[in-house]
């Protein structure tokens, strides 16, 4: 049995708009797992079905064998670390800490030591005296986090907690968020509309689209085997590329005068038919590199720097094509106007299904 069941949850509001969709998960104890999606896919209110905030229209959700259902928000072991803080400006650091211990009414020792072990482990113990409007962003983000840990919660929910961070900042505190949540092992749900968080830090990730999970999966899954076509175009960058079929029985297509035999099943398709196949940027490579048997010709379009990498595209035959390569200061890049080849391997192209 696993520690967190959502088990064919719905919820619809004003009687017909349904928001999330048959939506089904178990999660195990200790697990790091993000919702992925863009603004109203659900995965907002999904998070909040869990902390108790919203109620299933049907479905249930079970913590460690208990159904919860039925229990309000105060009566789940739940922590919950909001995107805007929400901390008390009447309070310092240590009080903010403090305050879900004295709700449940822990003695005046143990909050004392708990509330300073929860600051020590976000690094903030030197700042427990200081207000809100004294502390930075990243700071206030501490604190809340703190004060989610503080009752040891069965879960830890986070909605969106770093959005309001500039970019360095997210960085290193997503990563701290990470480290404290396998420190403690405790089974941490994170919201996010950013796939770089969320590949860089979960242990499966739950891609959302327009109420239902549209793939769940390992980041290295989720990136490199998309099982939609909005999946494959929400997480990275992808070009798309128009191929005839040869001979579906074969898995072959053709792309201009090559025969390619893909490494999944074409599907229904049919000789003749036209398919989408796409490549991410990195798969495909300058001319000269070993393990790319195939290659397309086109008109450089544009080059953008983007520090580690260089990305350029590419017009094939009426199609734009983006590719990476690493920066070498040593090399110079294409230019705009050059007509090139980039090659790739068949094991890189992904069959877009609708």
């Amino acid at each position: 049995m696993s520690f967190l069941e959502l088990n064919n949850i719905n919820k619809t509001y004003a009687g017909s708009m349904q928001v999330v969709k048959d939506f089904n998960m178990h999660i195990e104890k200790g697990e790091f797992i993000s919702f992925l999606g863009p603004s109203g896919c659900g995965k907002t209110t999904t998070l909040r079905m869990v902390a108790g905030f919203e109620s299933p229209t049907s479905g249930s959700i079970r913590i460690d064998g208990v159904e919860q259902n039925n229990l309000k928000t105060n009566q789940r072991n739940i922590g919950m670390v909001f995107q805007a803080y929400a901390l008390f400006p009447n309070m310092t650091a240590a009080q903010n800490v403090a305050f879900g211990l004295r709700v449940k009414n822990k003695s005046k020792g143990e909050t004392t030591r708990t509330v300073g072990e929860m600051l020590k482990l976000v690094g903030l113990d030197h700042l427990a005296d200081r207000y809100p409007f004294q502390l930075s962003g990243g700071q206030q983000q501490r604190v809340a986090l703190a004060r989610a840990l503080a009752i040891k919660p069965q879960v830890l929910l986070l909605d969106e907690p770093l959005s309001a961070l500039d970019a360095k900042i997210r960085v290193s505190l997503r990563e701290e968020i990470r480290d404290i949540q396998r420190k403690l092992g405790i089974t941490t749900i994170f919201v996010t509309h950013d796939q770089e968080e969320a590949l860089s830090i979960s242990d499966r990730i739950v891609v959302m689209h327009q109420g239902r999970a549209d793939q769940i999966g390992t980041p290295f899954e989720i990136y490199n085997r998309p099982t939609t076509k909005f999946v494959a175009n929400f997480v990275g960058t992808l070009s798309t590329i128009e191929a005839k079929v040869a001979d579906p029985a074969a898995n072959t297509v053709s792309i201009g005068n090559s025969i390619i035999t893909l490494p999944e099943p074409i599907g229904t398709a049919k000789a003749g038919d036209t398919i989408t196949l796409a490549l991410r940027p990195e798969a495909l490579a300058l001319n000269g590199a070993e393990g790319r048997d195939y290659s397309l010709s086109g008109k450089v379009e544009a080059v953008s720097f983007l520090g580690s990498v260089i990305r350029t595209r590419l017009n094939v035959d009426g199609q734009p094509l983006s590719f990476d390569i690493f920066n070498n200061p040593s090399v110079k890049p294409p230019v705009a106007g050059d007509v090139i080849e980039a090659r790739f391997s068949p094991a890189d192209l992904l069959v877009i299904r609708d």
